[in-house]
């Protein structure tokens, strides 16, 4: 009996070992090219997001922190499966790793999203921002300001 039960352990393993292959050679990088960092303080944050739930200033278990530089930072996110995303870029001058807001909500901090979408008095949505990412990955450019 322990024969079997041995065998079926590892055929469950190597069923796991497989889903996982599988899903990961489906799944490429995506990488954000940032503009409009106005200097070399502090940390530059991208945010991927998959739903409208968190974008663009709820947590986010797919985070990317570079430092910044005038020059423009990238962000890489690796093993992005396919489907539809929206980034979020906030330029972290104080270290809290948060876009800072004034009394009305509004970022004292750069910020920009994918697609570059800049409404006036409100936030931006997941549906103006959404982009898709193929099984082969993507980049995209981001341009943040204040």
């Amino acid at each position: 009996m322990s024969t079997r039960r041995s065998v079926m352990q590892k055929l469950s393993l190597l069923a796991i070992l497989c889903t996982l292959s599988a899903t990961s050679a489906f799944a490429g990088d995506l990488t954000v090219k940032v503009s409009g960092v106005a200097g070399a303080t502090g940390q530059v944050g991208c945010g991927l997001h998959a739903s409208g739930a968190t974008f663009p200033m709820g947590q986010t278990p797919a985070q990317v922190w570079v430092p910044a530089n005038p020059a423009g930072v990238t962000c890489r996110f690796e093993g992005v499966a396919p489907g539809a995303y929206a980034v979020a870029v906030s330029h972290d001058l104080n270290g809290n790793r948060k876009t800072d807001t004034n009394f009305l909500g509004m970022p004292t901090e750069a910020w920009g999203v994918s697609n570059n979408v800049r409404p006036g008095l409100r936030a931006p949505r997941f549906d103006e921002a959404r982009f898709a990412v193929p099984a082969e990955g993507a980049t995209i450019s981001v341009r943040i300001a204040r």
